[in-house]
C-alpha cells in the first residue's frame, strides 16, 4: 500500500482520536472483536483457510478487511501495498454481538516455489455513521495479522553483529538473507554462563533486509570474547559465538 493510501486507510482511527481529545464531553464508542488465528500460515498446496472473528462487545460491528503484500525496506522499514493476490470472503462481515463467524481466506495467484510470500490483513471495524443529535465518536479499531505462504524449500538465514552502541547497552545489527522471514523473540549475549544483555520481544526481519535490535544490560559489558544466542518464534535457537567491541 502506498503512503497516502495507508494514510487514509487510517483516517478513521486518527480523526475519531483527534476529536475525542478536542472534546472530551463526547461519548467515544468502539466495538470489540477478536481474530483467530493471530497468524496465518499456509502452503502452495493451500487454496484457502479459514478466519474465526468474534465479536467480543455488547453491540453490533461491521468489519472490513484488506489484504496488502507486505515487503521491508533493506533498513527494515516495512511497506504495505493492497493486492488482490489473495481475497477474504466475505470481505464486508456484519456480528451480532457476541456472535462468532468463520470465513475463508483464499489464495488467487500461484504461490512461489522457491521463496515465501508474506502478506498482512488488516481487519477494521466500520465506524457507524455520527447520530443526527448529539456528538458520538466513533473509533476504529482495527487489527493487522502476518500471512505467510512458505514453501518447503523457503528458509531463513541471520546474520548478526555487535556495534556498540553505548556503556550499557549494546545493538545487534541483524540481516536476513534467506528466502523466508524470522522473527526474533530473544537474544542474549553470554560470558561464562551469564547473560551480558538481553532482547525480549519481537522483531520480524523480511528476506533481504535489516533489523537493528537493542540488547538492554545491567552494567557496562566489556568487550571481548561471548556467545550470542538467539530465539525465534518457533522456539529453535541460533548460537555463535562473538567478539564483542
Amino acid at each position: 500500500m502506498n503512503t497516502s493510501s495507508f494514510n487514509r486507510a487510517r483516517r478513521p482511527i486518527t480523526y475519531a482520536l483527534l476529536l475525542a481529545l478536542l472534546l472530551p464531553w463526547a461519548a467515544a464508542h468502539a466495538g470489540v472483536f477478536s481474530v483467530t488465528p493471530v497468524r496465518l500460515y499456509m502452503t502452495p498446496r493451500d487454496r484457502a483457510i479459514a478466519v474465526t472473528l468474534t465479536n467480543e462487545g455488547d453491540s453490533a460491528v461491521v468489519l472490513q478487511a484488506d489484504i496488502n503484500s507486505w515487503s521491508q525496506k533493506p533498513d527494515g522499514t516495512d511497506e504495505l501495498v493492497l493486492t488482490e493476490d489473495l481475497i477474504l470472503a466475505p470481505p464486508i462481515i456484519k456480528l451480532a454481538p457476541k456472535a462468532r463467524q468463520v470465513v475463508r481466506l483464499a489464495l488467487l495467484k500461484p504461490a512461489d516455489a522457491s521463496r515465501q510470500l508474506t502478506y498482512r490483513m488488516i481487519i477494521r471495524e466500520v465506524p457507524e455513521a455520527l447520530p443526527s443529535t448529539g456528538i458520538q465518536v466513533p473509533i476504529a479499531l482495527a487489527l493487522s495479522m502476518p500471512v505467510f505462504i512458505t514453501p518447503p524449500a523457503a528458509k531463513r538465514e541471520i546474520n548478526c553483529s555487535t556495534p556498540r552502541a553505548e556503556a550499557a547497552a549494546l545493538n545487534l545489527l541483524c540481516s536476513n538473507s534467506g528466502t523466508a522471514y524470522a522473527q526474533i523473540r530473544e537474544a542474549a549475549i553470554l560470558r561464562d554462563g551469564q547473560a551480558l544483555a538481553r532482547f525480549e520481544g519481537g522483531t520480524y526481519i523480511l528476506p533481504g533486509a535489516s533489523k537493528t535490535v537493542s540488547l538492554k544490560a545491567e552494567k557496562t559489558v566489556p568487550a571481548g570474547q561471548a556467545r550470542l544466542v538467539i530465539t525465534f518464534d518457533d522456539g529453535k535457537s541460533l548460537t555463535t559465538d562473538i567478539t564483542l567491541p
